[in-house]
């Protein structure tokens, strides 16, 4: 005859550990981005590609990168920038961001950085996002990740992340910018010339 009380203390336990195990989830912000929910590497590409215009082989590159480094985004912005530097930076820009999910909305961004330059330029930018868990969570500021900007045959993408969701803007050509490295860029629901 089965121990009744070493089967309920078992149940007693998994459903402890079912407990906590269901609590500690959302306090981790756990994401695992699926295939469902998230974009392939060769989709991404070719909506660059078709974005800016043209492809090269450092646009691939930079897009191999992030996916080798941060998987795959379900989410990602199409936009345009102005930036200006004199080693102290600023930058603007506007785009519209697209979940896997087809949801989307409007984005501004400005901020300010610093480099070892001095010019401005108008450019597009193309931003892979990773674990965005809705629309609204973009706007914030996202510092960007120090020694993480990345230059391939004409191709630049750098990491900015907050609160365990990380951007990757790719930016082709002339105007690529050291200092977008260092500092943040705040993304907004409106646009501000206000960089802070």
């Amino acid at each position: 005859m089965p121990n009744t009380h070493t089967s309920i203390d078992r149940r007693h336990a998994l459903l402890r550990f079912g407990a906590l195990l269901s609590l500690a989830t959302p306090a981790l912000g756990v994401y695992a981005a699926t295939e469902d929910d998230s974009f392939d590497q060769d989709s991404m590409l070719k909506a660059a590609t078709e974005f800016f215009g043209s492809t090269t082989e450092g646009l691939a590159k930079v897009i191999e990168k992030a996916f080798k480094e941060k998987g795959r985004p379900n989410a990602y912005i199409k936009g345009e920038e102005v930036s200006a530097a004199l080693t102290v930076g600023l930058r603007y820009g506007e785009g519209r961001l697209t979940m896997k999910n087809g949801s989307g909305e409007p984005v501004f961004w400005a901020g300010p950085s610093v480099g070892f330059d001095a010019g401005a330029n108008a450019s597009k930018v193309f931003t892979l996002i990773y674990k965005l868990p809705d629309a609204g969570a973009i706007y914030r500021r996202f510092p960007g990740v120090d020694g993480s900007l990345y230059y391939i045959g004409g191709a630049g993408i750098n990491y900015q992340s907050s609160e365990g969701i990380t951007l990757a803007p790719i930016r082709l050509g002339v105007g690529l910018r050291a200092g977008a490295s260092v500092g943040y860029l705040h993304y907004r629901r409106e646009k501000s010339l206000n960089p802070f």
